[in-house]
C-alpha cells in the first residue's frame, strides 16, 4: 500500500514537475504572446476572406454542431480554424496560470491573461450575432491588442531583464510612444471599418461600414503614424546622445524599422485599393509595432532615471 502510494506520488510529481520550472513558465509566456498575435492574424483572415459568418451561430458553428458539419465550405473552415485557435490560446494561458500560481509569481497578470480568453470568446460571439458590426469588429481587435500587451508584460517580468536608466525626457518619450501607438491602432481599426473589409453584407446587399469619410479617417491615421515616427526619431536621437544606452538604442532602431515597413505597406495598400493580402500583412505589422513600442517602454527604468543637477 505504501509502495503504491509512493509510486503514484512520484508519477504525479513527474507529470506536474514542469509547473515548477521557471524556464517552462517563461516559454509559456512567450507562447501566450505568439498565440495572441496568431488570433489577430487568423481573425484578419476570417474577415478578409469574407468568412465572418462561415459559422453563422455561436457558440455552435452551425445548427446543433460545434464543428462544421453539413455543407462544409472554405468559409466555415476558416472561421472554425480561428475559433479553434482560441481554444489553443486558452490551453496555453491556463497552463501559464497554473505554473505562475504554483511558483507564486506574476499570478495576477497570468489570471488577467487567462480571463481575456472568455472575454474574447463572448465578444466574438456578439460580433457574429450582430452580423459583423464594424464597431464591434474593431473592439475585437483592440481587445486582442490589450491581451498582447498583458502577455508581453508578463513575459518581460518573468524574463528578469535589466532596466535602463534614462533622463526624464526619455521616460516621457517611451510612455508617449506606447500611447501614440495605441492611438494609431485604434484609428487604424476605424479606417478598416470605413473600407471594403468593414463587415458583413446586410439584407439589401450593402456592406456594413462605419459611416465616416474613408479619406478623412485615413488621413488622420497617416498623421498619427507620422507623429509616432517623429517621436521614435526623437527617442533615437536621445539614446545616441546619452552614453551607455546601446541595448535601448537597438530596441528603438527595431521599432523604427518596423514602423517604416508598416508605413510602406499601409501606403501601398491604400494606392492599390486595399487588397486583402496586404491588409493581412498590415494587421500583423500592427501587432509587431505594438510589441516593439511596449518593449521600449518596458526597458526604461522610471525609478532610476537620472535627474538634471
Amino acid at each position: 500500500m505504501g509502495v503504491t502510494t509512493v509510486a503514484a506520488g512520484g508519477s504525479l510529481a513527474r507529470l506536474t514537475g514542469w509547473t515548477l520550472s521557471p524556464v517552462a513558465l517563461r516559454r509559456l509566456a512567450v507562447a501566450s504572446v505568439v498565440a495572441n498575435v496568431g488570433i489577430v492574424v487568423t481573425g484578419g483572415a476570417v474577415r478578409l476572406s469574407g468568412s465572418g459568418l462561415g459559422c453563422p451561430t455561436w457558440p455552435r458553428c452551425s445548427g446543433d454542431s460545434l464543428v462544421p458539419s453539413s455543407h462544409i465550405s472554405i468559409h466555415k473552415l476558416i472561421e472554425f480554424g480561428n475559433r479553434s485557435l482560441t481554444f489553443v490560446l486558452g490551453v496555453v494561458l491556463l497552463a501559464t496560470f497554473v505554473a505562475a500560481w504554483r511558483q507564486r509569481t506574476q499570478v495576477r497578470l497570468a489570471l488577467v491573461s487567462l480571463l481575456g480568453v472568455p472575454a474574447q470568446a463572448v465578444l466574438g460571439g456578439i460580433v457574429v450575432l450582430t452580423h459583423l458590426n464594424p464597431w464591434l469588429v474593431a473592439a475585437h481587435f483592440l481587445l486582442s491588442a490589450g491581451l498582447i500587451g498583458v502577455t508581453m508584460l508578463l513575459w518581460w517580468r518573468l524574463s528578469g531583464r535589466a532596466l535602463v536608466a534614462v533622463p526624464p525626457v526619455g521616460v516621457a518619450l517611451a510612455r508617449g510612444l506606447a500611447v501614440i501607438t495605441a492611438a494609431v491602432l485604434a484609428i487604424g481599426t476605424v479606417v478598416t471599418g470605413t473600407g471594403p473589409h468593414a463587415g458583413d453584407l446586410d439584407e439589401d446587399g450593402r456592406l456594413h461600414r462605419i459611416h465616416l469619410s474613408p479619406a478623412g479617417v485615413s488621413q488622420l491615421h497617416a498623421d498619427a503614424v507620422m507623429v509616432l515616427i517623429g517621436a521614435t526619431v526623437g527617442m533615437l536621437a536621445l539614446v545616441y546622445a546619452v552614453h551607455g544606452l546601446v541595448v535601448l538604442r537597438r530596441a528603438v532602431l527595431v521599432l523604427l524599422g518596423i514602423e517604416l515597413a508598416q508605413g510602406v505597406i499601409g501606403y501601398t495598400q491604400y494606392f492599390l485599393h486595399v487588397p486583402a493580402l496586404l491588409v493581412g500583412f498590415h494587421m500583423l505589422g500592427a501587432c509587431l509595432v505594438w510589441l516593439a513600442a511596449l518593449r521600449v517602454l518596458l526597458m526604461v527604468d522610471t525609478a532610476k532615471s537620472p535627474r538634471p543637477s
